[in-house]
This record gives C-alpha cells, structure tokens and sequence, in this order.
C-alpha cells in the first residue's frame, strides 16, 4: 500500500470533501476515489461516507484508521526530511526534499505567493506542498506533528508551540465603490454605527480583534453574515450585503478591478500580527528552516 494512498485518504477526512483533497494533492478526483476504493478494498468495510454535494465523512472504521494514520504520517514525514537534511550536509549539495505547510486563506492566497514563487526559484530540488486551512486546524496540525510549520494570524501563546514572527498586515474598511462611505478619504470607525456587517466567523482570531476594535470605539454593526473565509467576505461585501473590515494585502486584486473600494480608518492603523508557528522541540528540515528564515527576512 503506497503512503500517497494513506496521506489521500487523511485528505479526504479533513477537508470532507474528493474534490477539495484531490486540489490538496494535485491529482484527479478520479483519482482520489480509486485510491479511496483500493483502501475500502484492502480492508473489507466502507471507510468514507458518500453525500449529496460530494460531501465525505468517516464511517467509524475511517475514524479509527485516520486516528491511527495522522502519527504514523508524521512520524514518517520527520524521518524522511532528516534523511535528506543528512544527505545534504554530507554532500555539501543543493537544498533538496519537501515542505508541508498551512496557512490561513488571506495570507496564504494573497500575500505569500511571490515569497513561495522566489523560494523554488532559489531551490529547484525543493517541494512546497501549501495548504488553506481554517486557524483551529493549524494548531492541531502543527502540534501533531503532521505540517514542518504552519502559518496564522494574531499567534495564540501555546506551551506546545513555537511562534516565529513574520510580518503584520494592516486592517481596512472594505465597501463597493458606491457606498455613501467611501466618499471619506478616512472614516471613522464610529460611522459604522449601525450599518449591516460581514463578518469572520466567531471562533477566528481575526474576528475576535475587530469585535474587540468597534467595543473600544463604542461602535455597534448590524451583523448580517459569518462567513469562515475572507473570499467568500469579499463576494459578499461586493454584492452589497454590508461592509467588513479586512486585511489589505488580501484586497488588492478587487481594487484594482474597481468591485471594493478601501479606506484606511481614522482611528488606526490596526495592524494584525502573522507568524509561523511549529511543535515546540520539532527539528525542522533544512528545506523548512530555509524558508522560514525567506518567509522572515522577506517582510511583506
């Protein structure tokens, strides 16, 4: 049984879904549903549930194998970065082997792509497997071992976890170009009051900062949804179900096309804090701590 088969198939209970893991893994889904049979093949019993909109959830012997799987693929993925950090410092070579990280969506699709691109120009022989995830599935990642480090927004102070500092990005009003707001050069975060709001979801970092900005600025927003990404935040802003407050960095390519305006506000700048983090007493691959040290000195 091949390891692309087990780390398939983790894939698939992760992101609940064949499509979503056959992007992660850069195959068909064709391809995720053979290996998915082989598997229930090899074992006698259905390991993935099967739902409408292509939805697949682990039947209890899936769990029971996922659970068992995540050490043995991290333990593996350790062994096989030292072997070739090893083979590097004997052969005095070029930087060879993989990465694995996570980051959240608007940092990972936005602001990292030109860091990733230099890295594998600068080292050829190196892989960069780059996966979006929500911030919860991160830590959990990072502590298990199963990512070299991930990357996240507004880093949470872990015993487990070591933070490395990365950059900031700055956090701005998002609104369409023809709301009555974007006619100030700096609005204050008191004009809010009272508008309809696109919001994170409660349980992300983010979200928690920008509550924290409008209760310090006695600003009350009407919230009309709460969405777990910044894309889907984006298109609702743009359809013009209300304003939200965003990074940036993660606003450029809609600005440019004229369907959000931004404006800095006059109470900021309010910047949020991105860093890597990974398992406290993990060494780090020569490949991960090689982009870790671009990802730092890069500053963007």
């Amino acid at each position: 049984m091949h390891l692309e088969t087990f780390r398939t198939f983790c894939d698939v209970v992760e992101t609940g879904s064949l499509s979503a893991a056959a992007r992660v893994s850069r195959v068909t889904q064709s391809a995720v549903s053979q290996q998915l049979r082989t598997l229930e093949q090899r074992y006698g019993q259905r390991l993935i549930e099967r739902a409408p909109r292509t939805q697949a959830r682990p039947t209890e012997a899936g769990e029971l194998l996922y659970r068992e799987l995540k050490p043995l693929l991290a333990a593996f993925a350790d062994l096989d970065a030292k072997l070739h950090a090893r083979r590097n410092l004997l052969e005095g070579g070029v930087l060879e082997g993989s990465v694995r990280v996570a980051t959240v969506y608007s940092v990972g699709l936005h602001t990292l792509p030109p860091v990733i691109k230099e890295f594998l120009r600068t080292h050829r022989a190196v892989k960069v497997r780059m996966e979006y995830r929500r911030t919860d599935l991160i830590y959990a990642a990072c502590l298990s071992g199963e990512l070299d480090f991930g990357i996240v927004a507004l880093p949470a102070r872990r015993a487990q976890l070591t933070s490395v500092p990365l950059f900031e990005d700055e956090l701005v009003l998002a609104l369409p170009p023809d709301h009555r707001l974007a006619s100030q050069r700096r609005p204050s975060l008191k004009a809010l009051d009272g508008e309809l709001f696109v919001a994170f979801d409660r349980d992300i970092p983010t979200r928690r900062l920008i509550d924290k900005l409008l209760r310090q600025h006695h600003t009350s927003v009407q919230v009309a949804m709460e969405l777990d990404n910044i894309e889907t935040i984006k298109r609702s802003v743009e359809a013009g179900l209300g304003l939200s407050i965003l990074p940036a960095p993660a606003l450029q390519n809609e600005v440019r096309a004229g369907t959000l305006a931004t404006r800095p506000l006059r109470e900021g700048p309010f910047r949020r804090p991105i860093a890597a983090i990974h398992r406290r007493g993990r060494e780090l691959s020569a490949p991960a701590r090689a982009l870790l040290e671009m990802l730092a000195k890069s500053g963007v």
